[in-house]
């Protein structure tokens, strides 16, 4: 080795100095020569962390977003064959199962070898979706057609697609919100036909459904739950609420608060959406029921019985009999057998002031002229 003949040469050049110069050299020599024996030729610094190739790993299970599985999406530190792809993936919104003998024969045929597969028997694989539900479709369209008829409540419209829409798996990039691009709508057959277009991510053509079938606009009724007669009063069990197209019950159908306690103008069967029309404030006179005549004015109030000539509801003019004079009057319902008479009020005469007679003017007197002396 060259360092221990290099420093024996340095200790005899310098063996003709000072004792205590010689001295120091041989103790610095000394030291100098055992750590140059002491050190191997084969002594190298220990690799580092990042010096080390990690082996390739098997995952259990993985998720994927487009139709091929690639190597980096089911093994960890693939390395540049983490881009090739080995399988199809499954079908968007599905689950596929991959066995890890196969999938270990399809890596060593990319000369990916030595995986740690962790005793792992089969390796899950997801593809993503973005889901669309049929309820959502339902949703959508009702919607639309609620906007391109001016309704606020997309819930007033029945819809009958031509083709029931099922749930829908598209592409994750399918990202945006469905919006209508072509709504028409017939309101006198029903028939729609809405187009949607789902916006992409990136540069990518939007996703296009189209939708057909026929929406009939419903409103809230009042339906009877059984038949009633004519002239008779609705109870709060009569009536229930239920939605009825439109055209079934026209413009002036009747709500459930304001049919209760209505009395029936004719006679109704079961099942039927009320209208306004069909209904009436019950009768408070009856037909020759015996009611009170009340005769009111300033300062009178008189009360005589009768016998009501026709029925009639609060605020209804109808005829009744004066008992006691037998002569019919008409008057105004105003309670449960009561008719108020209208009485005039009597005319207050102003008393006369006192009329002077009128003085004669004086009355001239002719008298006759004096003869004239002929």
């Amino acid at each position: 080795m060259r360092a221990p003949s290099l420093l024996i040469g340095l200790a005899i050049a310098f063996a003709g100095a000072g004792p205590s110069l010689s001295q120091n050299l041989n103790q610095n020599l000394n030291q100098s020569l055992n750590q140059s024996l002491n050190q191997t030729p084969d002594q190298s610094p220990a690799p580092t962390r990042d010096d080390v190739i990690a082996p390739p790993v098997l995952r259990a299970s993985v998720t994927v977003t487009s139709d091929l599985v690639l190597i980096g999406d089911v093994i960890d530190n693939a390395g540049s064959a983490g881009k090739i792809a080995i399988y199809r993936a499954p079908d968007l919104g599905t689950t596929g199962a991959l066995p890890t003998a196969k999938l270990l024969a399809a890596l060593r045929a990319h000369q990916v070898i030595g995986v740690e597969t962790r005793d792992i028997r089969e390796v899950s694989v997801t593809r993503l979706a973005r889901t669309v539900a049929g309820s959502e479709i339902e949703t959508q369209v009702a919607r639309a057609l609620a906007q391109a008829n001016g309704r606020a409540e997309a819930g007033n419209f029945e819809i009958r697609f031509d083709r029931e829409p099922q749930t829908l798996q598209l592409d994750p990039s399918n990202s945006g919100a469905m919006e209508p691009v072509a709504v028409r709508h017939d309101p006198r057959s029903g028939r729609f036909d809405v187009t949607f277009e789902i916006p992409r991510d990136g540069a990518a053509q939007p996703t296009k459904l189209r939708f057909t079938g026929t929406a009939i606009e419903t409103v809230e009724a009042a339906v009877l739950v059984r038949g009633v007669e004519r002239n008779e009063v609705l109870k709060s069990s009569d009536v229930v609420v239920e939605r009825r197209p439109k055209t079934e019950v026209g413009n002036d159908v009747a709500s459930r608060d304001a049919a209760v306690g209505m009395q029936a103008r004719r006679q109704l069967r079961a099942g039927q959406a009320l209208r306004i029309a069909d209904l009436a404030k019950p009768d408070l006179v009856s037909r020759d029921q015996a009611v009170t005549l009340i005769y009111e004015s300033t300062g009178l109030y008189l009360t005589v019985r009768g016998k009501a000539v026709e029925s009639g509801t609060e605020g209804d003019v109808v005829n009744v009999m004066n008992l006691q004079s037998k002569r019919t009057v008409a008057g105004t319902v105003i309670g449960r057998g009561q008719v108020a008479v209208q009485v005039a009020a009597p005319r207050m005469v102003a008393s006369a002031a006192p009329i002077e007679a009128p003085v004669a003017a004086p009355t001239a007197v002719k008298t006759p002229a004096s003869r004239q002396p002929e």
